[in-house]
């Protein structure tokens, strides 16, 4: 039995900041989320030690069996991941990976062409933020890896367009889950004549964050700004060093594989186009499939408003193995190559699949102590309402920081955003809204807990904390230039104002860039 003595108060907080600072000082991630953890059961239980044992054994229980039914969200996902550490496996044992970088070797002419490339293809593939990071990682590994890019840097160039094009992507699962959450907040608000889809197109450019997020993340590509710890990652990679050895083989890592001779760059790109055709097939099948059980007619935005992502990916690598298995059958790949090739790929996955299994228990007893509830109420206090979306801002990304999960802070912070715009200014509603979406993602990309982190670190083949310790920069600068734009917002009400604000900001703070990295040159 749970008491629940701690819930929606200051001590709820006391889990994942003892779990971030743990794993950010030790770079020991299990430990530090099972601490946190314990640490999280014992306030539910209110010390009570045979509770806390009991209610820890029903949230691991949880992850896979929850409510009398097996937890198809979390089990596909895992699958998810086996699958595809198995695809990427075998591209790599049949040589097309290594045929890709030979091939890419007299088309990428530089460093700075292979992350741009990276970036685009991560800016193309935005049907889901999971999906963008491994997927992109897995494509661009071998081209990065050919010009001495270091895992840190990829896995920034992963995550930084994974979320921020997903947030701003009306036909993504992220724009179809915030179309419908905006649609119910403006319904509730007597907004009915309101198109949802066009409220949330005028909300991109309000979306400081996310703008400016991969602003700069082109201008790091393109000149190569490269500070705080990147810096030395990228000294390291120079030296062949492309991740840390001393911390062993980071998640998804397949090093001891051989590679067939007669590999094409086709069995690369086959299987990856397979899988993003297939899941995107069955993210609209089974959208379509639960718009038809509700009645309604079928739409495109509709579908993805109602998709199973996780089952999507699932059954898309399914299909994607399929065709990569098809592939090294024909190519004439040795049998034990291709058992060896999987074996390895679904051990690859291992370790992300145990930081995803603790990020998820950890979430689950943040949920229950109502972290987020505790987080957004320090926004209903007398807070003067030009300041108003500056603290969205802020309270948003605290809020994503400590549970790690954006999504879970739309649900918290987006009603809460539209109850304030009702009680001062309805004509600051969007921005108010807007603000929330991008400190979510702030605090997403920062969050050592969050699972779209996680997974960047997976996809790149990336340690998660150096990947952590290496974005954090980037996010604070980002996120100082937008907490200057939505505080001139709130005082202006002007989205102008706002924008050419951050603009001059952002140029300012490029230049200075520039300039300290030449001097370090």
């Amino acid at each position: 039995m749970t008491t629940l003595s701690y819930a929606d108060s200051a001590l709820s907080l006391l889990p994942p900041v003892v779990a971030i600072l743990l794993a950010i000082f030790t770079r020991r991630v299990l430990f530090s989320l099972g601490i946190g953890i314990l640490l999280g059961a014992v306030l539910i239980t209110d010390f009570s030690v045979m509770s806390s044992g009991q209610y820890l054994g029903e949230q691991v229980v949880g992850l896979f069996w929850d409510d009398g039914s097996i937890n198809s969200w979390n089990i596909y996902l895992l699958g998810f991941l086996i699958l595809l550490g198995m695809i990427t496996a075998l591209i790599t044992v049949s040589g097309a990976a290594k045929a890709f970088a030979d091939w890419a070797r007299t088309k990428i002419r530089n460093k700075r062409d292979a992350k741009l490339l990276t970036m685009f293809l991560g800016c193309v593939i935005f049907i889901d933020d999971y999906f963008n990071s491994l997927v992109v990682g897995s494509v661009a590994r071998p081209l990065t890896d050919r010009y001495y890019i270091s895992r840190s840097k990829l896995a920034y160039l992963l995550d930084s367009t994974a979320a921020p094009i997903c947030v701003i992507s009306p036909v993504s699962s992220w724009g179809a889950y915030i179309i419908a959450l905006i649609g119910g907040i403006l319904t509730a608000h007597g907004f009915t004549d309101s198109g949802h889809l066009s409220v949330f197109i005028q909300m991109i450019p309000m979306n400081f964050y996310a703008i400016f997020a991969l602003l700069l993340l082109l201008c790091v590509a393109f000149m190569g700004l490269d500070i705080g710890p990147m810096r030395q990652h990228e000294l390291n990679a120079q030296k062949g060093n492309l991740y840390d050895e001393a911390k062993g083989l980071p998640p998804g890592a397949n090093t001891d594989l051989p590679e067939a001779d007669n590999g094409k760059i086709l069995g690369l790109f086959l299987p990856i186009t397979v899988l993003v055709f297939s899941t995107f097939y069955f993210m609209v099948s089974s959208g379509g499939d639960a718009l038809a059980d509700k009645g309604l007619e079928f739409s495109l935005l509709g579908a993805f408003e109602n998709t199973d992502v996780a089952s999507s990916l699932f059954f898309g690598a399914a299909v994607g193995l399929a065709s990569t298995l098809a592939l090294v059958l024909i190519q004439g790949l040795n049998k034990s190559y291709i058992l060896q090739g999987m074996v390895a790929g679904a051990r690859s996955m291992l370790p992300a699949i145990y930081i995803l299994l603790f990020a998820w228990t950890i979430a689950g007893v943040i949920g229950q102590l109502e972290t987020g509830k505790y987080m957004a109420s320090l926004a209903t206090g007398n807070i003067p309402f030009a300041l108003l979306p500056a603290v969205l801002f802020v309270l948003a990304g605290l809020t994503a920081f400590s549970t790690g999960t954006s999504w879970g802070t739309f649900g918290i912070m987006l009603p809460i955003a539209a109850d304030m715009a009702m009680g001062t200014h309805t004509n600051m509603m969007l921005p108010m809204l807007a603000s929330v979406l991008a400190g979510a993602v702030f605090g997403d990309h920062c969050s050592p807990i969050s699972d779209t982190t996680i997974l960047s670190s997976t996809g790149a083949n990336c340690h998660h904390i150096d990947h952590v310790i290496t974005q954090l920069p980037y996010a604070l600068i980002v996120a100082a230039i937008s907490l200057a734009g939505y505080t001139v917002l709130g005082f202006t009400e002007s989205l102008a104002a706002g924008l050419v604000t951050c603009s001059i900001l952002f140029v300012i703070t490029i230049i200075v860039l520039k300039i300290k990295v030449n001097r370090r040159a």
